[in-house]
């Protein structure tokens, strides 16, 4: 049980970790440094520090490592943080589309569906004509 529930909670811990990194650094470059947790104020203070040392890349795997790292043993994670496996980076022209399927209709609601935003827009451009005649009218009525 050990070994296997340490590595759902390595996954859902690096998951957490990426998601709430990006969260914090958007919520400092919008202004709101001082409105994170302690926590992420450390982890962001380190983040910039390292930045003059090393690249951006570089620095934001650390520090994501580190979130990581806190995150594993908070959830309950045995023993040092396990290395997240490397992501394989897809080639050129290796673009996979994912596609969804379309939602199932019957009939008669597809087909109901399908003539309701041309009657919506029907209706609506013969409002405004019916508007746009009605000033007119009433303009040269009281011009005249």
């Amino acid at each position: 049980m050990g070994s296997s529930s340490n590595t759902s909670i390595a996954k859902k811990a690096r998951t957490k970790a990426e998601a709430d990194f990006a969260t914090w650094l958007m919520m400092a470059k919008l202004g709101g440094f001082d409105d994170l947790p302690s926590n992420a104020q450390s982890f962001l203070t380190n983040y910039r520090t390292r930045l003059e040392m090393m690249s951006e890349a570089e620095s934001t795997a650390l520090a994501i490592r580190e979130v990581y790292g806190a995150y594993y043993s908070e959830m309950g994670g045995v023993g040092a943080a396990p290395e997240p496996k490397a992501r394989t980076p897809m080639g050129e022209g290796k673009v996979v589309r994912v596609q969804r399927r379309p939602k199932a209709q019957p009939a008669s609601s597809a087909a109901r569906h399908s003539t309701r935003p041309m009657i919506r827009k029907s209706l609506a451009a013969l409002l405004i004509f019916a508007s746009m005649v009605a000033l007119i009218v009433t303009y040269r009525f009281l011009t005249q």
